[in-house]
């Protein structure tokens, strides 16, 4: 694949409200409109104020609509709370449907990660949609992810399926003072009436011994209707991130194949399934200095050669990732990254949409863009 163009979705002034621009989600609609949604603040960890912006592209990516924050979040529970992140998803025509991941904000002092712990502040999921390609939304309602009633980060926009279902992806964290050991899980639940009702659910991956903690899931519906799914694969005990891991769904998410090793390091984006039936996967390398990298298969996701790769952004200057001994040393590292999150969409014409973020500092960076061409 080769580039075909670049450029910034947009980018925060420093020691600003929205010096940090990160979590980006991206969707493309059939009539060439891009839609981008990412997270603006003064800093990356634990930040207040912070809001979900929205921002669309009518020209390719040329000029972008000033961001809003079209999304106001609830109390849950008579506590107030945050829309941390969230993604779009494309639906037909011009509608849109968003994931949002509501926090708890009753507490501005308290950081969203308990290092003591390993739990996480109150949250849950909200969704809401857009009839008119995201100039309006309805008001967000919260999803029920019963029975996992503990907070449940979003990994990913809703899937649409080939079915007509949805399914919303997220992790199971602990709550915040839990003490007892953290059985991490990557979930995906179905919904058959847009949203309404979520009665089924599949995990795509778990370790029952809590040492292998198969995060950051990234699924993506393939030209089959099958789910393709990798994840960010992190040793507990070791405190080492090993290769990437995949797996598959044939039946909506419901059920998984077993987990196989990539042969590839790092941190992955959502595959793209290409005209030609293989597989795009931009993903960041940590290895030295963070790189933005797309890797390309045609055996299914089983092998991604060397001589695939093509390198989005080398921007950063300096390694991110060092040595660790301690889950809590995992978490801080991640809060400090200034470049990541790889998200992809399939434009109309066969191309490929690749948003991330990327910046000099820890609390100034800015949204990106590169269009890949098979």
């Amino acid at each position: 694949m080769k580039i075909a163009g670049r450029g910034t979705v947009f980018f925060g002034e420093a020691g600003t409200e929205s010096s940090s621009a990160c979590f980006p989600g991206v969707c493309a609609l059939p009539g060439g409109r891009w839609v981008v949604t990412f997270r603006a603040s003064p800093k990356k960890a634990d930040a207040f104020p912070q809001h979900l912006m929205v921002t669309c592209s009518d020209d390719e990516g040329e000029t972008w609509t000033k961001p809003v924050a079209p999304f106001s979040a609830p109390p849950v529970n008579g506590k107030p709370g945050v829309f941390r992140s969230g993604h779009p998803t494309a639906l037909g025509g011009e509608r849109l449907a968003a994931v949002l991941y509501w926090v708890d904000a009753s507490d501005p002092s308290l950081p969203f990660f308990n290092e003591q712990t390993e739990g996480l502040l109150d949250s849950c999921i909200f969704a809401a949609t857009s009839d008119d390609g995201g100039a309006t939304w309805s008001e967000p309602w919260r999803i029920d992810t019963n029975p996992f009633n503990t907070p449940t980060p979003i990994t990913g926009p809703i899937l649409a399926l080939p079915s007509g279902e949805w399914a919303v992806q997220f992790e199971t964290n602990k709550t915040y003072y839990d003490t007892s050991m953290w059985h991490h899980a990557s979930v995906l639940m179905i919904s058959g009436d847009e949203g309404k009702t979520w009665p089924e659910y599949g995990v795509a991956a778990a370790d029952p011994a809590a040492r292998i903690f198969y995060w950051d899931q990234r699924p993506n519906v393939m030209a089959d209707g099958s789910i393709l799914n990798v994840f960010w694969t992190f040793d507990r005990r070791e405190a080492v991130y090993l290769n990437m891991h995949a797996c598959l769904s044939k039946d909506g998410g419901r059920t998984w194949s077993g987990l196989w090793d990539t042969g590839v390091p790092g941190q992955a984006g959502p595959p793209v399934q290409l005209a030609d039936g293989r597989i795009a996967l931009p993903y960041v390398d940590r290895e030295r200095t963070p790189l933005i990298k797309l890797r390309v298969s045609a055996d299914g996701a089983r092998s991604w050669p060397d001589d695939t790769e093509v390198v989005l952004d080398d921007s950063s200057a300096r390694a991110q990732q060092g040595k660790k001994a301690t889950m809590q040393d995992a978490w801080t590292e991640m809060g400090k990254f200034s470049v990541g999150l790889p998200y992809s969409a399939l434009l109309p014409g066969g191309d490929v949409l690749v948003v991330y973020y990327a910046g000099p500092q820890t609390n100034h960076t800015g949204v990106h863009w590169v269009r890949l061409r098979p």
